[in-house]
């Protein structure tokens, strides 16, 4: 074998280690986000979980407030199916209902002092408050993800083996209007 033989064999040798690295590279990306949804479905369903709790200890004190509550029970609903369906596009907005939905259950829980010394309504209080910052957490994590499939299979030469692999990109966990504007400070104290 002669040296243009054994170079053009290494090249292609090396061409084919890089492919394969480029694939390899891919496919990690792909699991990282499907690590990371799995993540918030954790949390998700942990306070699914324990929604029931809160709504069932606020009802023994809260008999006037049914509507509060119906709501909570409501946005559960949603991100519960949302969640279920992986359909990333509903979770943002039903997040935020459920979001909202708590923060006013909490509110009103105020004008009820026995509750707020409720020794197992404090508990949840402090459970579902705990997940609300690590599901903030995590949706971070899972965008971070996305962003980073999303520029590798766009970018070359990794669009060339995510084109012949159907690598696509993923879904960002988007926030409606309402959850990116600065609360009314105001509005909270009336």
């Amino acid at each position: 074998m002669d040296i243009a033989a054994i170079v053009v064999l290494a090249l292609i040798l090396v061409a084919v280690v890089y492919l394969i690295m480029l694939y390899n590279n891919l496919v990690q990306v792909k699991h990282n986000v499907s690590k990371a949804w799995a993540n918030i479905d954790v949390l998700l369903k942990q306070r699914h979980d324990e929604l029931p709790k809160l709504i069932e200890t606020c009802k023994q004190y809260m008999q006037f407030e049914q509507e509060t509550l119906q709501k909570v029970v409501d946005a559960r609903s949603k991100v519960s199916a949302a969640r279920e369906s992986q359909d990333i596009r509903a979770l943002g907005p039903a997040e935020a209902s459920l979001r909202a939905s708590i923060g006013s259950l909490f509110a009103v829980a105020e004008q009820y002092p026995d509750l707020k010394t409720n020794q197992t309504f404090l508990q949840l209080q402090s459970r579902i408050s705990g997940l609300e910052n690590a599901i903030a957490d995590r949706r971070e994590f899972y965008n971070e993800s996305v962003n980073i499939n999303n520029v590798r299979i766009e970018q070359f030469p990794d669009t060339i083996i995510a084109g012949m692999f159907s690598f696509r990109p993923a879904q960002l966990l988007e926030f409606d209007g309402a959850e990116k504007t600065d609360v009314d400070v105001k509005e909270l104290f009336k």
